[in-house]
């Protein structure tokens, strides 16, 4: 009884065992870094190295082309979320950067930078989307469009900011890594999604077990590296505290942004909860397996870190306000304001 009020507990505020499990990680790298440093065909890293081509080959089999066909008829509410998404979130970014960057910063606002350009989230979004009665088909197809997106959009940005700090870097070894490691399995997922997509659908459960497990393994093994560095050595509680507030800020002032203009966009209220969760959401699952290509050394574990912030932060909250929408009854002036889109 005890155990399942617990379980209660930590699931309304958008706490489950994969948020605990991530912060396990971070604890047994810290005290436990050897096997994440260790090389080698059978070494941790290996295996996550193959974990990352099977977590994309099994995106790609999930995909329905039929399904994103249909989807593709509301494309004001696609054209919104995606722009937020893959465009307002780096250029935010980008345009306080000089209120965030100090020598002992850098890394940290690399993962910040990293957070906005990254895709919007798959299932969590969806669950919001249904928990506060929006358009869930209109979510689905968002949220594996984005996903889809980020694998090509998401390294662009990277590597024209990373080149552009540092003469040295091999854009195009990275963008052979990339194909090799993500756009490869994406394609001959989709390719096989006729013959094979069932499978992906049956076990869909079974198989987003092994993804977390991938994830916990790249975060592990990230966080090693990076404690053997000594590289949160100059970060502060201080730092950690304001990153924190940071990314609560960010997830707000989308979220506020999305709201705004799909009010002026009069979109309906279904459509106006889709927009709002899933262009303000970031996913943890690529911000992970795409690091393992962009950020290979040390640097990972600092750079993960505000992706892992953002992603606790950002279920907790849209938690409390899926519920709190699903609770909403729309006046009358509400109603004539949120004619369909068209």
């Amino acid at each position: 009884m005890a155990k399942t009020s617990l379980a209660t507990l930590l699931g309304r505020v958008g706490l489950d065992w994969f948020l605990l499990a991530l912060l396990a990680m971070i604890g047994l790298a810290r005290l436990w870094p050897e096997p994440g440093i260790q090389t080698g065909p059978l070494s941790l890293s290996a295996f996550t190295n193959y974990g990352v081509s099977l977590i994309f080959f099994l995106y790609g089999l999930r995909l329905n082309f039929d399904q994103l066909k249909v989807g593709l008829r509301n494309y004001r509410l696609h054209l919104l979320i995606h722009l937020t998404t893959f465009i307002l979130f780096p250029l935010l970014i980008l345009g306080i950067r000089a209120l965030l960057v100090t020598p002992e910063t850098t890394l940290l606002w690399l993962g910040v930078f990293y957070v906005a350009a990254l895709p919007s989230t798959v299932s969590s979004s969806v669950v919001m989307v249904s928990i506060a009665n929006g358009n869930v088909p209109a979510a689905i197809f968002n949220a594996s469009i984005s996903s889809l997106i980020g694998v090509f959009v998401t390294p662009i940005w990277m590597s024209a900011l990373l080149s552009a700090g540092s003469g040295q870097f091999d854009l195009e070894g990275i963008i052979l890594k990339l194909t090799i490691q993500v756009i490869v399995p994406v394609v001959l997922g989709l390719l096989l999604n006729k013959q094979l997509g069932w499978f992906a659908e049956k076990y869909k459960g079974a198989l987003r077990y092994f993804d977390q497990i991938t994830i916990l393994l790249i975060v592990y093994t990230a966080f090693c590296e990076s404690f053997a560095q000594n590289l949160f050595r100059n970060l502060s509680v201080t730092d950690f505290v304001l990153l924190a507030v940071g990314m609560l800020a960010l997830f707000f002032f989308v979220f506020g942004f999305i709201t705004v203009i799909s009010r002026w966009l009069h979109f309906s209220r279904e459509d106006r909860i889709t927009a709002l969760f899933c262009g303000s959401k970031k996913s943890l699952v690529q911000g992970s397996v795409m690091a393992k290509v962009l950020f290979p050394g040390s640097a990972a574990g600092v750079v993960l870190l505000p992706i892992m912030m953002y992603h606790a932060l950002q279920l907790i909250v849209a938690s409390i306000l899926a519920k709190a929408m699903a609770n909403w009854k729309p006046s009358p002036q509400a109603v004539h304001d949120d004619s369909p889109t068209r």
